[in-house]
């Protein structure tokens, strides 16, 4: 990227994966804001976050960050856009922007969630990990290697049409407590008569959740930003096995989505805008091309589209030429569990571990499919 030496030929310039993820895409991200500045002499308009929600992964001021885009670490991207295509914990949004405004990096006056983002929540978690429980002490199968932050679940009320959508959040807070109700009983429902999860495994996905927050924001509960009940899912849980605490529920969620109601907008506004003033937006994917939903290799596979494609639609503007920057590696890692195809569709066994990651060198033809999308 630092050997390029003009300007984008379209407003807008798609980062994505070509293998099985982890390739840098962030840190490609910051190369071409950097480009744009020496180039033009101005910063771009904005980095969108396209799909996904929090399951990326990239450190923004010392931070690990899994939902706003790797552009929040340059202070002078003027707009940080959140597609329609994402789905999005609101109290995320919080636990990630207040240490970066603690650390004097602005956010929340540069956050754009677009209105049709859709809204993720306590629920969607808890069903992530009742379906692997349910996969592995039911089916008998080996644990898919989820994130467990209720990705999959959440994008499954987008196909079921259940959606909750960001701008539920200026809108009527009874309409809002109604569907999380309606959405939770649902959960509920089936993680008890579906997944048929027992009570001790139940009480365990409230501690697993808190332990893994905990660890995640000690950071944050070291500097004093938020208290260690922010953290504590176990107020969640009702009175009963399989029963919630909806009314400390909505009320969490509530006060979470009004922090943000000032950042809720229409994206297809600002990328129109950007466009006809010539002026960079940098699309920010998650995963990449062989995760997936319909192109890679289920069930090792995220729950979005992860192809250029996805731009128009998570954007909500009409397809139009873009420039595309295609990233790999000379060897691919993937977190979880997974079987690597060769060229004749065997699995090829992979080449030893680093932190939990597969390593296994790159394959031709997946770099070849990945590159043309």
């Amino acid at each position: 990227m630092a050997d390029m030496d003009q300007s984008f030929v379209s407003s807008l310039v798609s980062v994505t994966g070509i293998s099985m993820g982890d390739e840098g895409k962030g840190r490609v991200v910051h190369e071409i804001l950097e480009h744009e500045k020496k180039s033009l002499g101005r910063p771009a308009a904005g980095v969108m976050k396209v799909n996904g929600g929090a399951n990326a992964g990239h450190t923004a001021a010392g931070l690990k960050l899994n939902l706003l885009p790797s552009g929040v670490g340059d202070p002078e991207v003027e707009t940080l856009l959140i597609g329609s295509g994402v789905v999005a914990d609101p109290r995320k949004f919080l636990w990630e922007a207040m240490p970066l405004e603690a650390r004097g990096l602005e956010v929340i006056n540069r956050l754009l969630i677009d209105q049709r983002c859709q809204v993720s929540d306590l629920s969607h978690r808890l069903l992530d990990l009742a379906w692997e429980n349910y996969r592995v002490n039911q089916l008998g199968m080996e644990s898919r290697g989820s994130t467990g932050r209720g990705i999959s679940p959440a994008y499954g009320d987008e196909t079921g049409q259940w959606q909750i959508f960001y701008q539920s959040f200026l809108g009527n807070k009874d309409s809002f407590a109604q569907a999380l109700r309606e959405r939770c009983q649902r959960a509920l429902d089936t993680i008890q008569w579906v997944c048929k999860v027992n009570e001790a495994d139940w009480h365990g996905f409230f501690k697993t959740l808190t332990t893994a927050e905990t660890r995640a924001n000690q950071a944050s509960l070291d500097e004093k930003i938020f208290s260690v009940d922010e953290f504590d899912f176990q107020r969640f849980q009702g009175n009963e096995p399989f029963s919630l605490n909806l009314d400390e529920l909505i009320e969490v969620y509530w006060e979470a989505g009004n922090k943000l109601k000032t950042c809720i907008g229409d994206g297809r506004d600002f990328l129109l805008s950007a466009a006809q003033e010539k002026r960079l937006v940098v699309a920010e994917f998650g995963q990449a091309y062989w995760l997936d939903k319909r192109h890679g290799f289920t069930p090792n596979v995220t729950a979005s589209h992860t192809t250029s494609a996805e731009l128009f639609h998570s954007g909500g503007i009409p397809v139009q030429p873009i420039n595309q920057v295609g990233c790999c590696k000379a060897y691919d890692t993937k977190v979880g569990t997974h079987h690597f195809p060769d060229p004749n569709g065997s699995s090829v066994r992979p080449m030893g571990t680093e932190t939990g990651k597969i390593r296994i060198w790159n394959l031709y033809r997946q770099a070849t499919y990945g590159r043309l999308v």
